[in-house]
Formats: C-alpha cells, structure tokens, sequence
C-alpha cells in the first residue's frame, strides 16, 4: 500500500504539503503511520478549519434569502447585527495581522461581508422607514458612514490597540447577541431568525475552539469562541422552544413606529369608534353618561331616525 502512497500523481502531493506540511504528510500519506498523534490533530484541526471556511461562506445565506423572499426583516435585531459585524470584523483583522493560517479566521470574512448586507436589509425593510425614503436613506448613509469608519480603524490601527480591540469582542460577543434574546423572548417567537444560521454558528464554534488550541494557542481568540458557543446555544434552545410562532405584526410596528403613529394604533386598539373604518360597518358609537350621544362623534344612520 505505501507503494502507491508514495506514488501520487504531484499535484495530490503539492496540495497535501503545502496544507499539512512535509512531515505529516509523509508520515500519514506516504508512510501510513496512524500512530502519529500530533499529525493526526493537526490534519484533523486543518480538515475542519478549511470546513468551516467553506461553511462560513453560505453560512448567513439562508438567512439572506429569507428576508428578501418575505420582504421583512421581522424579529431580527439591528443592533445585534451591528455588534456581530463589528466583532467578526475585530477579529479577522486581529488573526490577519498577526499571519494566523487563513484555515483558523478565514470564515470571518465571508460571515462580515454577509452580516453587512443583512443590516442593510434591515434597515431597509424596517417598518416605521417603510414609506419614508428621506429617512431610510439617512439610515443607510449614516450606516454605510459607519462601516467605512470601523474599516479604517480595524485596518490602521497598531498592534496593541488591535490587541485592545480583539479583548472587546468578548463584551461586544455578549452585547450581540443579548438583543436578539431580549427580543425573542419579549415577542415569544424568532421571527425571521435562521435555524440553519444558528446552528451552523453553533457547531463552528466548536470546532473552531478545537482548531484555535490545535494551531494557534491565543486565549484571547479562544474565549470569543467559548462565549459565543455559550450565547449561540441560547439563540438555538430559544428557536426550539418557540419553533412555529410568528412575530405579531403589531408589536414589530411598536417597536419601530413614531409617536404618532403609535397614537393612532392606540386610538384604533382602545377607542375604535374613533376611526373612519368603524363607520364603514354601520356600527353606531357607545353612548355617554346618561344615554347621549358622545359629542364631538359622528352619528350612525340609526342615531338618525
């Protein structure tokens, strides 16, 4: 069997050098050498990071498409997003600065450009900016503003303030993901939230604790990991328990409306004789103290006779 191990055409063993090394790959292509422990975890924590950077780049895309095919972002919270960018994009500068393997960050370039485009989507498709254009264009712009910031400041920035930086992704991984609990829970339903999303990010997380401590050995990188295994699984208990119920639409407009138009839902939920759609069915106004009609009311056709 070595024989023909030993044997393979150049181009297999360029590509298993130049991803496992030379000597592992002599160990355990060429000379079959199963015992070899240390090759073994490191040809597995490759196998698994290049996985996950295959996985990464389709992993948000479910979610994508979800919202553009029902038009809504319902249930998904913007600033969640906001923070988990943020992190992603903290992290693949850190890991990239620092020459880490491509196989152990690569995904987080794939997950950032994918998280950009689902706040966008967000913003665009928030209720209360819906029908105001000059509003959700400042949205978009102060957005697009903010991510070219961050971009200058993750690129540019020394070493030890990007040091500084990566140890904020451990509050930032809490912060982003703690609106999105609080939201679910408060309306008992995930939304538009991704079940796929979740669980991939779920079992990246493992693996990728398993690849930082195999490859590169930062603890910084690996407590991101660990806490956001940890808030990951929240999210993933949260779409089995409340798998199947929908957001009420009335309380996403709640979330986002004016005060105006806040108002005027609340004049429709508690005073329904108030709105010009209550007239429509005939239906006459409750009377005042005393059997009057309310003044200031408008008169049904049975009031009339």
């Amino acid at each position: 069997m070595t024989t023909i191990t030993r044997n393979l055409p150049w181009f297999i063993r360029d590509t298993g050098t130049s991803i496992i090394g030379t000597e592992c790959y002599t160990s355990l292509v060429e000379n079959l050498d199963i015992q070899d422990v240390e090759c073994l975890k490191y040809s597995l924590s490759k196998a698994l990071g290049i996985g996950i950077v295959v996985g990464g780049s389709v992993m948000k895309l479910p979610q994508l498409l979800l919202i553009l095919r029902s038009r809504s972002a319902r249930g998904l919270s913007l600033s969640a997003y906001i923070l988990e960018t943020l992190a992603y994009g903290i992290n693949l500068s850190y890991s990239f600065r620092n020459m880490f393997p491509f196989s152990t960050y690569g995904e987080n370039l794939f997950l950032t450009i994918q998280n950009i485009l689902i706040t966008f989507l967000i913003i665009f498709y928030t209720p209360s900016l819906r029908h105001a254009r000059r509003r959700r264009n400042a949205q978009l712009s102060y957005a697009l503003l903010g991510l070219l910031v961050g971009i200058l400041i993750v690129c540019y920035s020394s070493m030890p303030i990007l040091a500084f930086l990566q140890l904020s992704t451990l509050p930032l991984s809490l912060t982003s993901k703690v609106p999105q609990i609080r939201q679910n829970y408060r309306f008992q339903s995930t939304g538009q939230l991704s079940a796929f999303a979740v669980g991939s990010q779920v079992v990246g997380c493992l693996a990728r604790l398993f690849t930082t401590a195999t490859e590169v050995g930062d603890w910084l990188v690996s407590a991101g990991f660990a806490l956001a295994l940890v808030l990951n699984g929240v999210l993933g208990v949260q779409l089995w328990i409340y798998w199947g119920k929908d957001v009420d639409e009335r309380s996403d407009d709640y979330e986002f409306d004016d005060t105006a138009e806040k108002g005027r839902a609340n004049a429709a939920t508690y005073a329904p004789w108030q709105t010009q759609s209550f007239y429509r069915v005939g239906t006459p106004p409750p009377p005042a103290s005393g059997g009057n009609i309310r003044r200031g009311t408008r008169k049904s056709p049975a009031d009339l006779v």
